[in-house]
């Protein structure tokens, strides 16, 4: 029996939704990348609004995936999923054109809206763990659109998220949401279902929004002007997909509980994946739900390394990674935020960046600039810890900061754990996965599609000299009325003595 050329061998392809592109990846069971593409998008950002044009995503989506199939036999792709990110929305018609802009992720136009849902749904949001919604998801948005736009809602306008309208272009038809962009919009991942009273007394007419199922789950098949303008095969499953963060969990490769991946782009991200819905009296962490019934707990930081690029315009980074090495620690302490207000660990929307005592040089600086970051995320979870989230699984690193061998190993120092980087994280990637999982075990999928390229341990003789360093900057969190008694206590009694 001939065996098929690698050539033929199956791939399959994950689309990502990004803010600044799409990006689409052909990826085999092994994990080998066989095709690859990317688009650029456009938005238009006025005070507290973020918009796109959905017609715009289409296009890139379809730009994307002809690059990333160019080499790849049609024969050889099974199955499609998209990622998009958390919370964007916009409303269509019954046929899926789209009746707005794209209401982005971060558009917080609807601040006014927030108190009156978060009065309306207390029992549920309690219940599902995040306590409270925040102004830039998704239920405010739709409130304000109801508000506001009232001459849109005729028989057959819907709400769809971001995925959902790629997913209806290549589809042909109207779609089931997954769970994971639906979380913001308010649905209950408990009940998997929309908490249908709530949103009666919020003034949701029915029928807006769609139905829902989790990711993982088949939607329909690619159809022929789909094929046409993606390069995808008609009759091609098309497979739910999820948030960008939790595709960026599932690409790598770690999805047994008590895993976590750390995000470190502009900002600071951490997904785990737990038994249990976590309860946060705070309100700072949420959990999606994974394709096979676990949680995927996780919250996102106001610190990152967004403060490199913004305290060190055009410098050699690699050269200020090298000098910093002198500074271990650093006699400063550093609380680099990226922008005022503080989300995760913990909620401050006074908080604003610091720095502890006076930088020697430019090198201590961002010496200090690095462990804070660093202090900042064993904060992190110290605190996932109080919740009772199993903290000590498989760590891995991934983000733009990822790319410094030197950063890895500190914040390998501070953690006090080994971590581990995989060689292509991206969400796209996870994407890949999530297509490939439909009917088998995420886990064993997600293991077999991605690759490690590295693993660095703590130096033995580094993680308690930086102990200092961390309890000082807990203790002025603390001092400044940001951070809670309790969470500073619990800090301090995780740190040895």
């Amino acid at each position: 029996m001939t065996r098929p050329s690698a050539r033929d061998e199956a791939v399959w392809i994950g689309v990502d939704l990004g803010t600044q592109s799409v990006r689409a990846l052909a990826v085999t069971a092994g994990g080998e990348v066989r095709g690859a593409g990317g688009h650029p998008l456009t938005g238009r950002r006025d005070g507290p609004r973020h918009e796109q044009d959905p017609e715009e995503w289409w296009t890139a989506v379809g730009a994307a995936c002809r690059q990333a199939l160019r080499d790849v036999p049609a024969a050889a792709v099974r199955a499609v999923a998209v990622d998009g990110t958390s919370g964007t929305i916009l409303l269509t018609d019954a046929t899926g054109r789209p009746l707005t802009p794209g209401l982005m992720y971060d558009d917080t136009r609807a601040a006014d809206q927030v108190e009156r849902i978060n009065r309306a749904g207390a029992g549920v949001w309690a219940r599902l763990g995040y306590r409270r919604m925040q102004p830039a998801w998704a239920l405010p948005r739709l409130l304000w659109l109801l508000e506001h736009r009232r001459d849109l809602f005729a028989d057959g306008v819907r709400l769809a998220h971001q995925t959902d309208f790629v997913n209806a272009r290549l589809t042909g038809g109207p779609v089931a949401t997954d769970l994971s962009s639906a979380l913001k919009t308010g649905a209950d991942l408990v009940a998997e279902d929309w908490p249908r009273d709530v949103l009666a007394d919020l003034g949701v007419p029915d029928g807006v929004l769609p139905a829902l199922e989790r990711s993982g789950t088949p939607l329909g098949t690619v159809s022929a002007s789909a094929a046409e303008h993606t390069g995808l095969p008609a009759g091609v499953p098309v497979i739910a997909g999820c948030t960008d963060g939790c595709a960026s969990q599932l690409g790598t490769g770690r999805l047994t509980v008590g895993s976590w991946n750390s995000v470190l782009g502009t900002t600071l991200v951490l997904k785990g994946v737990t038994d249990d819905l976590l309860q946060d009296p705070l309100g700072v962490v949420y959990s999606h739900r994974a394709p096979d019934g676990h949680w995927l707990p996780g919250g996102a930081s106001s610190t990152g390394a967004g403060a490199l690029t913004r305290d060190f315009p055009g410098r050699d980074l690699a050269a200020l990674d090298r000098a910093a090495a002198a500074y271990e620690p650093s006699d400063a302490v550093a609380y680099p935020l990226v922008a005022a207000g503080e989300r995760f660990p913990f909620v401050a929307a006074d908080a604003h960046g610091f720095v502890l005592g006076e930088p020697r040089d430019d090198a201590e600086r961002f010496a200090a600039v690095l462990q804070g970051v660093g202090y900042v995320e064993r904060l992190c979870f110290d605190y996932l810890a109080m919740l009772g989230a199993p903290v000590d699984g498989d760590l891995t690193l991934t983000g733009g900061a990822a790319r410094s061998a030197y950063w890895c190993q500190l914040r390998a120092d501070i953690l006090g754990r080994p971590v581990t980087l995989p060689e292509h994280a991206e969400p796209a990637l996870g994407a890949a996965v999530l297509a490939a999982s439909a009917g088998r075990d995420l886990a064993d999928v997600a293991a077999g599609m991605v690759s490690v390229r590295a693993t660095v341990d703590p130096r033995p003789t580094h993680h308690t000299r930086f102990d200092d360093g961390y309890l000082r900057l807990v203790g002025e969190l603390e001092r400044r009325g940001w951070l809670p008694r309790p969470v500073a206590e619990h800090a301090r009694e995780r740190t040895p003595a």
